[in-house]
């Protein structure tokens, strides 16, 4: 509890920061940038889209680092910061599926199907949602956080499958961009909106954290108050 101050206060500082950062890069996005040469403004998605994934790849890592240190040193704050990553990449996740499918419609003429990177992505996030729900089934607190640190630990190893499967075999998916090949135009409001949903994903992460630590001390208190009745 000693750092609950600290953690409510940068998390505050960046759920402000990130309002402007991401009116800003959406107005660029949608009005400023100019259309794809080929795909024309329903490439407008990708702002939205590709800055989805950044917050999970950042969530997700959080999760998998907490859960390595739970599983060594066996501190409740790691199991908290372990819950708030998985949970907040999740919805990224799917915002990230979402925005792909909606993107697919036109441009590949289907909303989804079975490419190595949609498919590998789909999986990752029924991971994690069986890690969530695998939390809700255990009542014991340190099996629950045990459990549940060794299923994020194994889960996250499809995290690099996902970033590596359009190099890895024939996709419908495009390869990953790099500002050469991405006009000026559209990086600089590109970048503001992976920025944006950083500070949101943080933002996130450090709330669902601080209500993670409140439900373990009425938990803890809880159980005391049993232990004490017999």
């Amino acid at each position: 509890m000693a750092n609950q101050p600290r953690v409510e206060r940068l998390g505050r500082y960046a759920g402000i920061l990130a309002l402007p950062v991401l009116a800003a890069g959406l107005y660029l996005g949608l009005l400023w940038a100019p259309p794809d040469a080929m795909m024309g403004d329903v490439q407008r998605i990708m702002y939205v889209h590709f800055p989805s994934w950044i917050a999970v790849a950042l969530a997700y890592t959080t999760g998998f680092v907490a859960s390595i240190l739970y599983l060594v040193k066996r501190q409740a704050r790691l199991d908290y910061w372990a819950q708030a990553g998985i949970e907040v990449g999740l919805v990224f996740n799917i915002s990230g599926l979402i925005t792909g499918s909606l993107w697919g419609r036109p441009t590949w003429g289907v909303y989804w199907t079975w490419d190595p990177r949609l498919t590998s992505t789909a999986i990752m996030a029924i991971t994690f949602a069986g890690y969530l729900v695998l939390r809700s089934f255990i009542e014991d607190p340190d099996t629950r956080s045990r459990v549940a640190a060794l299923v994020a630990t194994v889960g996250f190893l499809n995290v690099p499958i996902v970033y590596f499967s359009v190099k890895w075999w024939r996709t419908l998916h495009q390869p990953q961009s790099n500002p050469s090949t991405v006009d000026p135009a559209m990086v600089l409001p590109l970048r503001i909106m992976m920025v944006a949903f950083t500070l949101l994903a943080y933002y996130l992460m450090t709330r669902r954290y601080l209500l993670a630590e409140a439900e373990g001390s009425i938990e803890r208190e809880s159980l005391r108050m049993e232990a004490a009745n017999g």
